[in-house]
């Protein structure tokens, strides 16, 4: 993943890496955390989304992930972004639909934790593009993440092979991607963010 150096670039180290380290720094002790897919699992995936004006949350999804924090739970972004690699939109552009939807979720009392995204093409052969780790290691590192008690959830297998490689428990949702892929037999499965939230919140941080 590549140094943000520009003005907006620095907004978002501000808004993500910045509030990562305080928040681990200001915890004793490791915290549970959600990591969360962004396109097709919290937001609509239109496809290679470009425009902070397309962002659309699927039903209940600020309402879900505000019940989790209220638990406790650290809520993580970890996304592919393949469409900077691709020559599709550059990184500017990622940074402004993240930060967007920071904002939108502030605006109903939800604070993400950190966002992380791989900007690489999938044939870079990269280190974080899911189900590569780079990403959720970072987190940890800069979040002092509790992997025993955190979550992962999308809608597509690199989700799940991302957390069961990592060691978090995986869900899989139905919104997004038609296409799964390879998702082992008994991998959670949950119709949309909302209730797999619930799912995570019946099982408790044991």
């Amino acid at each position: 993943m590549r140094e943000n150096t520009r003005k907006q670039k620095e907004e978002m180290t501000i808004s993500e890496n910045s509030l990562s380290r305080s928040v681990a720094q200001s915890r004793e002790s490791l915290v549970p955390a959600v990591f969360l897919d962004r396109d097709g699992t919290i937001i609509n995936d239109i496809g290679y989304l470009a425009d902070p004006g397309g962002i659309s949350f699927y039903h209940g999804v600020p309402e879900a992930l505000k019940r989790l924090q209220d638990r406790g739970y650290l809520l993580v972004v970890i996304t592919n972004q393949s469409g900077i690699g691709r020559g599709f939109f550059d990184e500017e552009t990622v940074l402004a639909v993240n930060l967007t939807m920071l904002r939108l979720l502030r605006g109903k009392g939800v604070e993400v934790a950190a966002i992380y995204y791989c900007p690489h093409h999938p044939e870079d052969n990269c280190r974080c593009r899911k189900p590569e780790l780079l990403m959720v290691q970072r987190a940890m590192g800069d979040l002092g993440i509790d992997v025993s008690r955190s979550w992962v959830v999308g809608d597509i297998d690199k989700d799940v092979s991302t957390g069961i490689r990592a060691g978090l428990r995986p869900i899989l949702v139905e919104t997004g991607k038609v296409e799964k892929g390879d998702v082992p037999v008994d991998v959670k499965r949950c119709e949309t963010v909302v209730e797999a939230v619930g799912f995570i919140l019946d099982q408790g941080m044991g």
